[in-house]
């Protein structure tokens, strides 16, 4: 099984030498284990999927770490939170760095716990499934934002990504890609492992309901998320589907991305969108079992903004930079239109904003970014080059302050 190299591993490996701990969070198989191993490869493991060295962590705290030394990588760390507190006893009584190396597959709620814990004393990262960049091994790794220095930056290292609905339907897990794995047969098991090992103990439902809950949100995917919708289709209540769509962003299953809120627009849309952060695994879901069916499908467009907007929080996510405070989007209506205006993303630096469109389309049009003057209302921001991220074939001004580029970009 050859090792397929990470984009994030040197920023990790600089962030773990200047931190007494380091916490690497994300989604089962994304390869967390493997990376970690890889790059620290004489720390002792311990592993919190087995219940033995979990009971001996907790009710012996002292014999485990006399059985487990520093320097020392603990998987699935969620399981067992009560450590950390032991861990903050350990990392104070020395100044030595990268003592702890701590992964877990349940992202928010570990990083609140961690947050309280070792606050000051850990670097929190995370890792999401492999990027084009990864699989067409691309070296260049700076989070996307269209400005001119970026896209200069990122022409030098352009791979053409044939097949782009095949990645699309294969998803980003590694295991589909250093072995002959059968498609329909892991993603049987990823589900079956996720419900067994994740969901067990935080749900009271069965496997099977929860299991039509995640297709209903899968077949949503790109969609403005209404909690309303999802519990009706499933026949559960509307709080449990509240409380499960929590479950999905805290494992690692999907992003919600949040609306541009700013004063200025007053008539905007407050509810976030949804988005699978793996194509495969909602395919898998929503029953797409081949690249063309999904391509000629209805939901091909959702399909492929998902696609994109995975594809923008990994450049962040390998960088070591927390996307959620810089990718937003908006939809409102302003008292003089006639309908509402959208921006699939707005991305937020240094005072600047970013308007980005994504379309499923090979001839992209100056009309895409019509909507984009809405952000020149608002005060102390500064509106940016505008993107179309698109199927075509090569770089397009389509006026001086608009730009087509194909998805190879990203």
């Amino acid at each position: 099984m050859a090792y397929i190299e990470r984009a994030i591993s040197t920023i990790l490996a600089k962030r773990a030498s200047t931190s007494k701990c380091l916490l690497l969070t994300g989604a089962r198989q994304v390869g967390k284990s493997t990376l970690l191993k890889h790059i620290f490869p004489t720390h002792h493991r311990a592993n919190f999927d087995d219940r033995f060295t979990r009971a001996q962590a907790r009710e012996e705290p002292k014999l485990f770490f006399l059985n487990n030394p520093c320097p020392l990588f603990i998987d699935e760390v969620q399981k067992e939170k009560g450590i950390l507190e032991e861990i903050k006893l350990i990392v104070d009584e020395s100044e030595k760095r990268g003592q702890f190396i701590l992964s877990g597959s349940q992202n928010l709620e570990l990083r609140k716990g961690i947050s309280e814990s070792l606050a000051g004393r850990v670097s929190l990262m995370e890792l999401l499934g492999l990027s084009m960049r990864e699989i067409k091994e691309i070296s260049f790794n700076r989070h996307f934002a269209p400005t001119e220095e970026y896209i200069s930056e990122r022409e030098k290292e352009i791979v053409p990504y044939k097949g782009i609905w095949e990645q699309i339907h294969k998803g980003s897990y590694p295991e589909l890609y250093d072995t002959e794995r059968d498609w329909q047969d892991y993603y049987s098991s990823y589900v079956g492992t996720y419900l067994e090992r994740d969901i067990h103990e935080l749900i009271a439902a069965d496997g099977l309901t929860f299991m039509k809950f995640m297709t209903a949100v899968a077949a949503r995917t790109g969609e403005i998320l209404n909690y309303a919708n999802i519990a009706s289709d499933i026949e559960v209540s509307e709080p449990t589907v509240k409380k499960w769509i929590s479950i999905l962003e805290r494992t690692g299953i999907i992003y919600i991305l949040q609306p541009y809120s700013a004063g200025a627009l007053s008539r905007a849309i407050k509810a976030p969108k949804i988005y699978f952060k793996d194509t495969g695994l909602a395919c898998y879901l929503t029953k797409w079992l081949t690249e063309d069916a999904l391509k000629n499908s209805a939901v091909a467009g959702n399909m492929f903004e998902t696609f994109v907007v995975s594809e923008i929080i990994k450049s962040y996510a390998n960088e070591g930079y927390d996307y959620r405070f810089h990718i937003f989007y908006y939809r409102g209506k302003d008292k003089k239109a006639s309908k509402e205006n959208e921006i699939d993303l707005v991305i937020e630096e240094n005072g600047v904003l970013y308007p980005v469109e994504i379309k499923m389309t090979g001839n992209p049009k100056e009309k895409m970014g019509e909507a984009n003057t809405v952000l020149d209302k608002i005060p102390d921001k500064k509106r940016g080059m505008g993107a179309v991220l698109c199927l075509t074939d090569k770089k397009l001004y389509l006026r001086e302050n608009l730009i087509a580029l194909p998805v190879e970009y990203i």
